[in-house]
C-alpha cells in the first residue's frame, strides 16, 4: 500500500494547526503529505532542505509537533525507536516493522479485521480503534 496521500490546500492545513504559512513549513507538508514510507525527524528535515535549503531543524521539530497534536499527523515509536511520522487521514493500515533493516510496510487484511472484531465482540466489546505492528525478520 502506498502512503503517497495529498491534500488539496497546505496552506489551510497549516492555519487550522495555528501555524504561520512559510515557504519551509510549505516544504515540510509536501514532504510529509507525499511520503512513501514513515520519515522520522530528521528525514523530514533532510527532504524539505532539498526542497528549500532554508528549512531549519527548529521549525522542522516545532511543525511536526505542531501537527500531531492538533491531529494532521500520526506519529510511530516502532519498537521503541526514533519517533515516525504519517498523515492521519488515510484509510486504516497496519504496519509490517523489518527488524533488521528497520523498514516499515504497510498492509490491510480484510481477514486479521475480521477476526479482531470478532475476538472482540466474544468479550463484549466493540473495537473503536487499534494500531496492529507486526515485528518481523526475512525468512530463510
Amino acid at each position: 500500500m502506498s502512503s503517497k496521500f495529498f491534500i488539496d490546500n497546505d496552506d489551510a492545513v497549516l492555519r487550522d494547526a495555528g501555524l504561520r504559512v512559510t515557504k519551509q513549513r510549505l516544504a515540510i507538508m509536501r514532504v510529509l503529505f507525499e511520503a512513501e514510507d514513515h520519515p522520522d525527524a530528521e528525514q523530514v528535515l533532510a527532504r524539505a532542505r532539498e526542497r528549500d535549503a532554508s528549512v531549519s531543524q527548529a521549525t522542522t521539530y516545532r511543525t511536526l509537533a505542531v501537527l500531531a497534536e492538533k491531529g494532521v499527523l500520526q506519529t510511530h515509536t516502532f519498537d521503541g525507536g526514533m519517533t515516525r511520522f504519517e498523515v492521519s487521514n488515510r484509510p486504516h493500515h497496519d504496519h509490517l516493522i523489518d527488524m533488521d533493516t528497520g523498514d516499515v510496510m504497510e498492509f490491510v487484511s480484510d481477514e486479521i479485521e475480521r477476526l479482531q472484531r470478532k475476538i472482540a465482540a466474544e468479550h463484549g466489546y466493540e473495537i473503536v480503534a487499534h494500531r496492529l505492528e507486526l515485528y518481523c525478520r526475512k525468512a530463510g
